[in-house]
């Protein structure tokens, strides 16, 4: 899958409300090691969204600038370590920030993957409602939780 060398993002321009937030441009980030890039469909909103847009979460130093914490989308490419299997699948994630953009680099293991699978007929945005509930459902599974 191509992927481009810039994509668009939401930005906040200054601490505020809803109008701080700008359409910009930016260089679309690499999947490096243990990651995966996801072609966004849809980003949830959250309470720490909300209170870094008006300026009292203050952005961890190894987190995005850019608010989006909940994606759902596709899988475009994969860093190193990371099963090429998972390139074309369908995926909801948990975001170190950067969400709210085109394309969002995730840590594989804050994926989750074949929700849209088993939830035949749902439009990618319904993976956002159940995030957090699939997210507890794989690791009760596959880490033995």
């Amino acid at each position: 899958m191509s992927v481009p060398e810039r994509m668009s993002a939401v930005g906040i321009a200054k601490p505020g409300g809803p109008e701080v937030l700008e359409l910009i441009e930016t260089e679309t980030p690499r999947p490096g090691p243990g990651e995966v890039l996801i072609r966004v469909a849809a980003a949830g909103v959250n309470r720490p969204d909300i209170l870094q847009r008006i300026g009292v979460y203050p952005v961890p130093p190894d987190a995005s600038p850019l608010p989006g914490l909940e994606v759902a989308g596709t899988v475009v490419a994969v860093g190193a370590d990371v099963s090429q299997d998972l390139v074309g699948q369908d995926v909801c994630a948990l975001c170190n920030g950067g969400g709210y953009a085109q394309y969002v680099a995730v840590p594989a293991g804050q994926l989750c993957v074949g929700v849209f699978r088993r939830r035949a007929g749902r439009q990618s945005d319904d993976g956002l409602r159940i995030l957090p509930d699939e997210l507890v459902e794989h690791r009760r599974r596959f880490d033995g939780d």
